[in-house]
C-alpha cells in the first residue's frame, strides 16, 4: 500500500494526491485479489488528472492449467468525462507455460457494463455486454531482470467496432541487492470515447 499527498506553491497552487493498495489472499484452491489506484493531480484548481479504480477479483483452481475467474470493478475518470463505469464479469483463465522464468496466461471473460457520462455531458447512459480477453506474462530471464506485462482486449458482443485496448507492462532491472531501476507503461485506446473531444489514445 502507499499513499501520497504534495501541495506546491510556485506561481501556480498544485496539488496531488494518490493512493495505492494491492491486496491478495491465496492458498491452493483459491485465490482472492483487491486493488485500489485513485490519483488527483490539480493546478489552481483545474484537474489535471482525476481518476480512481477499485477492482475485486476472486478465482479457483478448476484444473492445473485452468482456473475460473470473476470480478467487480468501478472506475471514474473526470478528465475522459467518466462518472462512473461498473463492471461485472467472469469467465476461464488459461495457464500456458510450466515454465517459472515464462509464465504466459490468457483469459477469455464476458461482463456487463454500466456507464454513466459525468454531468457534462447531458444523458449519456450506456449498458453493455462486452468480451474481455486479456494476455499476462511474467518473464524472468536472468536474476537481475524481470518484465511483467497485461493486456486488455475489450469489444462490444453487438458492435465490435466499440472496443478498447489498454495494456500495463513494468520491466525491473536489479542494480543491487536493494537497489533495483523500474520503469512501468501504461496504454490505453478507447475506439468510441464519450466525447469526439476525448483523445481515444491516452498513455503513461
Amino acid at each position: 500500500m502507499s499513499f501520497d499527498v504534495s501541495l506546491i506553491k510556485n506561481r501556480n497552487d498544485i496539488f496531488r494526491i494518490a493512493n495505492k493498495a494491492h491486496v491478495q489472499y491465496k492458498d491452493t484452491l483459491n485465490l482472492w485479489l483487491f486493488v485500489n489506484d485513485i490519483n488527483l493531480q490539480k493546478i489552481e484548481g483545474n484537474s489535471l488528472v482525476n481518476r480512481g479504480t477499485q477492482h475485486l477479483r476472486y478465482n479457483r483452481r478448476v484444473t492445473q492449467r485452468v482456473k475460473w475467474e470473476a470480478f467487480v470493478q468501478a472506475q471514474y475518470d473526470a478528465i475522459s468525462d467518466i462518472n462512473l463505469r461498473a463492471l461485472v464479469g467472469t469467465g476461464p483463465r488459461f495457464k500456458l507455460s510450466e515454465n517459472e522464468n515464462y509464465k504466459f496466461y490468457l483469459g477469455t471473460l464476458i461482463m456487463y457494463e454500466y456507464e454513466k457520462a459525468s454531468e457534462d455531458v447531458m444523458n449519456r447512459l450506456q449498458e453493455d455486454i462486452r468480451g474481455s480477453a486479456y494476455l499476462s506474462f511474467s518473464l524472468y530471464p536472468t536474476e537481475t531482470l524481470s518484465i511483467i506485462s497485461t493486456s486488455y482486449y475489450q469489444p462490444r458482443v453487438d458492435q465490435f467496432k466499440d472496443y478498447r485496448l489498454s495494456s500495463n507492462t513494468s520491466v525491473l532491472f536489479k542494480i543491487l541487492d536493494d537497489l533495483a531501476f523500474k520503469t512501468t507503461f501504461n496504454y490505453f485506446f478507447d475506439a468510441v470515447p464519450v466525447t469526439s473531444e476525448i483523445p481515444k489514445t491516452q498513455y503513461e
